[in-house]
């Protein structure tokens, strides 16, 4: 069992479409992908609507995906061949409580791929695959946290250089590092599609 984990430093630049990507491009590897989302007080985890209540009832829930059609993220794996699609919200901080039920889905798949960062706190993936937009100025801690164990840096530019527009981040944490430019409307190439085939022929290998 290969674990392949995609994060990034922010919010919509193309993480999830790097996911469903990578599962259209290889679905004989037979995935099951993993959204998780954390939330900040104020909203609810069962569903990710504004909430007022701050109960322990409303702190960690776990589904699986169902429909291909529902238009969420997790649909959006199933649609693109995912054999299963799981998505985990729990409130910001508290992710290690819904580690006991992640652990178990990870044993039971074949193959899975995780959008996140934050797991990184509590597992060690196969292949950690970082997103980075040189226009976004936003970084989040936890990508600044992981970012020198990503193993490669998806850039998502038109250009061939990174140059980015936040000014906290040293680049010196990716440097040697293979970088690829992603682009939409699938934020996949096929050097990065065999970068992740050949970690998970290798893992399942041994």
């Amino acid at each position: 069992m290969a674990i392949v984990v995609i994060g990034g430093h922010s919010r919509n630049i193309g993480k999830t479409s790097v996911v469903a990507s990578l599962i259209a491009r290889l679905p004989q590897l037979h995935w099951t992908a993993f959204k998780i989302t954390q939330y900040g007080h104020g909203f609810c985890t069962a569903n990710g609507e504004p909430c007022d209540c701050q109960t322990d009832d409303h702190t960690l829930a776990v589904s699986e995906e169902r429909s291909r059609t529902s238009g969420t993220d997790t649909a959006r794996f199933l649609a693109s061949g995912a054999e299963r699609s799981i998505w985990v919200r729990t409130r910001i901080g508290m992710l290690a409580e819904a580690m006991p039920r992640i652990r178990k889905e990870l044993a039971a798949a074949e193959n899975s791929v995780v959008e996140s960062n934050s797991i990184l706190q509590f597992l060690k993936p196969d292949l950690y695959l970082t997103v980075l937009d040189a226009g976004t100025a936003d970084f989040k801690d936890s990508a600044r946290l992981f970012l020198d164990r990503a193993d490669a840096v998806l850039i998502r530019s038109a250009n061939q250089s990174l140059v980015p527009r936040w000014n906290s981040m040293s680049l010196k944490l990716i440097e040697g590092k293979p970088q690829f430019v992603i682009a939409p409307p699938d934020y996949m190439t096929d050097d990065i599609v065999k970068l992740i085939e050949q970690c998970c022929m290798v893992k399942n290998a041994g």
